[in-house]
């Protein structure tokens, strides 16, 4: 029997549920979230499903405990320098969630720049860690604001990797490689439909497949039957008020529709 859901989740509190579940299987793997949400739901996991999360500050130490986002104090349980970090990415026990500023239909991503390579519209982040990432770790992506501006059939730039190429570069770039999740503000998603294609998993409380396929720029793989992405349980809603965001920071992020 299942525990029960909260009433009052808001769109954000279900995005929180929603990446705490691509980490819940992982066991004892370094989670490695950018940005908000994603550290949200991080914690969140670790916190409820999957307790064995090695989590650190983002910048050089592991966390013995699950502070709340932002927090200003943090107990520390170990140091891991730049270079190690390194390390652990070549090796593959690691499961970093990502931004993305594009991604398409075979699950590339894109956040090094707008437009064509040798004079692009916009310069981006660059590709940092992406390629190495999507080669070596379990990737997932979080995105935010759902448009077909960002669900795109073809990316500008290739920054991580999706498993089509990765399939196509050879047996290197696929013995790690793994896209497991796209967790959007109106839906989830995995790259395994027809051809390594992004398939349409839940859709968000409130949203309809529709509106999923109207804002995405590409075909997608749709079942019959799309479940509604689940709501965080009671004790999940209390850790996400009262102790992991309790200033309400997701909201920023992703507002109540």
């Amino acid at each position: 029997m299942s525990a029960p859901t909260s009433s009052t989740s808001t769109r954000a509190d279900v995005c929180a549920a929603a990446i705490a579940d691509a980490f819940r299987d992982d066991g004892e793997i370094f989670a490695s979230p950018m940005g908000l949400l994603p550290t949200l739901g991080v914690r969140l996991a670790k916190l409820t499903s999957n307790p064995d999360l090695v989590i650190s500050d983002g910048e050089s130490v592991w966390l013995a405990g699950v502070p709340p986002i932002h927090a200003k104090t943090e107990v520390v349980e170990g140091w891991i320098p730049f270079p190690r970090v390194f390390d652990i990415v070549a090796y593959g026990k690691r499961h970093v969630m990502m931004g993305a500023t594009q991604v398409d239909r075979h699950g590339n991503q894109n956040i090094s720049a707008i437009g064509d390579w040798a004079k692009p519209k916009r310069q981006l982040l660059g590709s940092r860690g992406a390629p190495g990432n999507t080669v070596n770790n379990r990737t997932s992506y979080w995105v935010p604001k759902h448009s077909p501006r960002v669900f795109v059939e073809r990316v500008d730039i290739v920054s991580g990797v999706g498993p089509k190429l990765a399939k196509e570069a050879g047996a290197a770039a696929v013995r790690y490689h793994d896209i497991h999740r796209v967790v959007s503000n109106l839906a989830v998603f995995d790259v395994t439909g027809a051809g390594d294609t992004m398939r349409l998993l839940s859709v968000h409380p409130g949203v309809s497949v529709e509106e999923v396929v109207e804002a995405t720029g590409f075909a997608l793989d749709v079942s019959a039957d799309v479940p509604t992405t689940r709501e965080p349980t009671a004790e999940e809603q209390v850790l996400i008020t009262e102790v992991l965001d309790p200033k309400g920071l997701r909201f920023k992020e992703v507002p109540n529709p």
